[in-house]
């Protein structure tokens, strides 16, 4: 990514997030997400290996006057693995408490 500093690009293996334009790449290849799809992502992959509540994860990132329920979370998560490909594995399921990105930053 041309004319981003490094720092605002989190990469694990070949998944590229960049924090100054709201992009993701795999392998060089742009992924489209929605905004909110993009902002659990980020939120995700920000906080490597660090397990989140649906409930943590719904104040963080839809913010507090967000009235949906729970499973927003994990609606939004099943889209974001679709989308990942290869790397959907990297958010892991915690059962009965919420989910963790694996994979820390490079």
């Amino acid at each position: 990514v041309r004319g981003v500093p490094d720092d605002d690009v989190v990469r694990v293996g070949s998944l590229a997030v960049n924090l100054a334009t709201y992009q993701v790449a795999i392998d060089g290849r742009p992924i489209d997400f929605t905004h909110m799809e993009y902002e659990l992502l980020k939120f995700l992959v920000t906080h490597p290996g660090r397990v989140f509540t649906r409930e943590a994860l719904l104040s963080r990132v839809w913010g507090f006057d967000y009235y949906g329920g729970a499973r927003t979370v994990d609606v939004h998560v099943r889209r974001v693995r679709a989308k990942l490909g290869e790397h959907a594995a990297r958010i892991k399921t915690v059962r009965s408490v919420g989910y963790r990105f694996e994979g820390g930053a490079s």
